[in-house]
């Protein structure tokens, strides 16, 4: 382990100090163009999946910085959106200004900017734009100058009542927040590797998708520069981790790839599809602390996985 965030964590008890620790997400959700290719890539190999159409309500984990991956679903048809956070990082100014830069995108239909694995360029037309799925006619009816500024009045002045909504709830640790049966799909990105009650989001993910629903997230195993090497976290003993820690809400939980896939169907959800991306540069057996002694070869080597499941 790093010196570093084994310092920050130790900070973390001391109240004046905890103050100090920085209070972003790490993520590049405050940038309209990541999110933008964010929203693509999930929308894209959602419909190479079967997945059958624009969503209409849509909710998300951890959107961090801003609920540009939100917006960008609303500039696609979507009508209702939810954003999930632990700690508020959002605010509605952060989120005009991304909305602002998110419309021309749309209206140019912005070729994607390259999102690294997994690979979905195949599915894109020459201008490495969805348009099997987001339609001139879809696009003509959802950038609508009335419709974009109800976006914009659901971003700044939210209400329920009005036929597009944008809420964001944090911190949500209830699963209520969110109505049962309510929600087309659900996405994160990069998010539930840092969630700490993983079997509990599982489960509260099954009670907000409807029947027929679906979700789709990209999740990161990489140590998030807590290690020198992309998996050295396992290297580390409990009680280490425990002081690395310290009292930050949450940091990453190192649950592997299986487990993910085994709380995915316990909740009760059927997997349509995953993939997995394997590295061999790594800490190798030996290293491994003994909390993580009987962990798979697959599993110490996954560095990433994408996961579509539906309901």
């Amino acid at each position: 382990m790093r010196f570093g965030p084994v310092a920050r964590g130790l900070l973390s008890y001391v109240p004046a100090l905890n103050d100090l620790l920085p209070s972003k997400t790490g993520g590049h959700t405050d940038s309209a163009r990541y999110c933008y290719g964010v929203w693509m890539k999930h929308l894209t190999l959602l419909r190479a999946n079967g997945f059958p159409a624009i969503p209409q309500t849509i909710a998300e984990l951890g959107p961090g910085e801003s609920l540009g991956v939100g917006l960008c679903a609303l500039l696609s048809g979507s009508s209702h959106y939810v954003g999930l956070d632990v700690i508020a990082h959002s605010n509605p100014e952060s989120n005009q200004s991304i909305l602002n830069e998110l419309v021309p995108l749309f209206h140019g239909r912005a070729p994607n900017p390259d999102k690294g694995w997994p690979e979905f360029s195949s599915y894109l037309d020459e201008r490495m734009f969805p348009s099997h799925i987001l339609t001139e006619e879809a696009l003509h009816q959802a950038l609508d100058p009335k419709r974009v500024e109800a976006i914009r009045r659901a971003v700044t002045a939210p209400s329920p009542q009005d036929p597009i909504t944008a809420e964001y709830k944090a911190p949500w640790f209830d699963p209520r927040v969110i109505e049962e049966g309510s929600v087309d799909l659900v996405v994160s990105h990069s998010v539930l590797e840092h969630v700490v009650d993983l079997p509990g989001t599982y489960q509260s993910l099954y009670q907000w998708v409807k029947h027929g629903g679906w979700m789709s997230h990209q999740i990161d195993f990489k140590s998030h520069g807590l290690s020198t090497r992309w998996n050295g976290y396992r290297t580390c003993s409990d009680r280490l981790w425990e002081i690395t820690l310290g009292r930050r809400p949450f940091m990453i939980n190192r649950q592997p790839a299986s487990v993910h896939l085994r709380l995915i169907q316990e909740a009760g959800f059927r997997l349509v599809t995953h993939q997995k991306y394997m590295r061999q540069d790594g800490i190798r057996r030996n290293e491994l602390a003994p909390r993580w002694a009987d962990l798979s070869e697959e599993d110490l080597n996954c560095s990433g996985m994408y996961v579509i499941a539906t309901k």
